[in-house]
């Protein structure tokens, strides 16, 4: 008698080394593309801002739930590890004092959106994508902010941790959607409804 294994029960699918090794290469794929997109400075008003953000939506939006949240978990892995994968890093620390500094709560955020937002896009339109990804970017604020309050005064808190960067962020997610909408769903296997063909 053979017993499925563990990834198999948790994904309800059979899992072999044909699903295993692409898989592993698509979640070390979108941990350098969310990397890249961290160190990325893009001159903004009224802060410049990095690329973090859309990549953490563009691959929820394009490979779904499961594998953005696997890629998101990888990502903090590597960073907890002391690979200096975040903004930031390493002139202003790494690992996990990096991580249990005043941006820590957006890191935990990114992994948050990433299964809200990939779960909520799933098989929507361009306006269901972009609710997807708006419900995503709220989780990040609300873990952000919430963890930023341990190190800022309240009263000081939106103007250091929401005010500087919503435009920018806004305007990622409208990029991300254009994107979406531009490519055929046949590129954004996240785009089906699990279970679907």
């Amino acid at each position: 008698m053979t017993r499925p294994s563990i990834l198999s029960e948790a994904t309800g699918r059979p899992v072999s080394r044909a699903t295993i090794i692409p898989a592993g290469a698509a979640v070390l794929l979108g941990m350098c593309l969310i990397t890249l997109s961290a160190k990325i400075q893009v001159p903004f008003w009224p802060t410049p801002m990095t690329l973090h953000t859309l990549a953490v939506m563009a691959i929820a939006v394009a490979a779904g739930p499961r594998l953005a949240t696997a890629t998101l978990f990888a990502y903090l892995a590597a960073g907890a590890a002391g690979l200096p994968v975040f903004s930031g890093t390493p002139e202003r620390g790494i690992g996990l004092a990096y991580m249990a500094g005043p941006t820590g709560g957006y890191l935990v955020g990114y992994l948050a959106a990433g299964w809200i937002t990939g779960t909520l896009a799933q098989g929507r339109g361009t306006f269901g994508k972009v609710g997807a990804m708006l419900a995503g970017l709220a989780a990040v604020y609300a873990l952000g902010l919430a963890w930023l309050a341990l190190f800022v005064p309240a009263g000081r808190l939106l103007d250091l941790g929401f005010t500087p960067f919503i435009l920018g962020d806004l305007t990622k997610i409208a990029v991300v959607a254009a994107g979406a909408a531009l490519l055929p769903a046949s590129f954004l296997p996240g785009c089906r409804r699990e279970g679907a063909g």
